[in-house]
């Protein structure tokens, strides 16, 4: 009688382990290759100075005014950073407005919950040819729109078009559409299907059975989600006050180009608290959608 085989041993490492081992070895290697040490860190006497007095200002911030010349008629230092916020969240809101167009039109067509398989109609001709092309068109689009920054995309149009709201509004609103689309096919896809399923049996069409037994069910966490990316657009906008748009980060690089570090503090407080007052409002209709 031949001695049975011993049975196999489990590997030590699931998947998820083995992928969080690969990413440290390759954090690893990258510190490696780049030769990076902490001791970079420490700022030399100098550096040491201007840090101690630009984060000794975070508990100190301006309520007014710290250049040595304030131009006649230039508002005062809290009305020009509302004000400045008020453009700030302006741009953010178009440019959202755009991507969730564009994430919601694309999403469609990255998902392959409308044609692959039951309950959706793959097996018809169009889930069988037409529906794939479509789908690996819009993921090759949705993955250009998401590989470029929005601060590479700002240079882009402001070279071709000048310093116009609309080159700054397309600059955040395609990025945030590639990301949009991606993630809102997914959710869509990843969806229960029980109430798509139930839709299908009693003779609904594949997209019937998309837009009223997979989208509701992800809407929530797309709504979630859409929130996220308002905030991340605010902090967006703001970047973009670095190339000279009327947003708050153009406050806050001319306050911290004359050394004004109170002036930068109290920009930085108020966008802070729009993006904490954001988060709440969020969190409070997404509770109110989900009940």
């Amino acid at each position: 009688m031949e001695p049975s085989a011993s049975p196999a041993r489990p590997f030590p490492l699931r998947t998820r382990g083995a992928v969080l081992l690969a990413l440290l070895v390759a954090g690893g290697w990258a510190f490696a290759y780049l030769d990076l040490s902490f001791g970079d860190l420490v700022p030399n006497e100098g550096g040491l100075d201007i840090a101690g007095r630009f984060f000794g200002r975070a508990f100190s911030p301006a309520l007014t005014s710290e250049a040595d010349f304030v131009p006649e008629g230039t508002p005062p230092l809290l009305v020009a950073s509302l004000a400045a916020l008020k453009t700030t969240i302006v741009y953010a809101a178009a440019a959202m407005s755009l991507s969730l167009l564009l994430g919601l039109f694309l999403g469609f067509f990255a998902s392959t919950a409308w044609w692959a398989g039951d309950p959706v109609g793959g097996r018809t001709l169009l889930g069988r040819t037409l529906a794939p092309a479509i789908y690996g068109f819009t993921r090759v689009l949705i993955g250009f729109m998401r590989s470029v920054h929005e601060v590479l995309w700002a240079v882009l149009f402001l070279a071709a078009f000048g310093l116009t709201p609309l080159s700054a509004v397309f600059a955040i609103a395609i990025p945030y559409g590639g990301t949009l689309a991606k993630i809102f096919s997914e959710m869509i896809d990843e969806a229960p299907r029980g109430p798509a399923l139930a839709l299908r049996g009693a003779g609904a069409s594949g997209i019937q059975v998309f837009f009223f037994g997979l989208v509701p069910r992800a809407l929530p966490d797309m709504m979630a989600y859409a929130f996220y990316r308002f905030e991340c657009a605010l902090r967006s906008s703001a970047v973009l006050g670095f190339f000279g748009y009327e947003t708050i980060g153009r406050e806050i690089e001319q306050a911290f180009d004359g050394t004004n570090y109170g002036e930068v503090w109290t920009h930085l407080y108020v966008l802070m608290a729009v993006i904490v007052l954001f988060d709440w409002w969020s969190g409070q209709l997404r509770k109110r959608f989900v009940a």
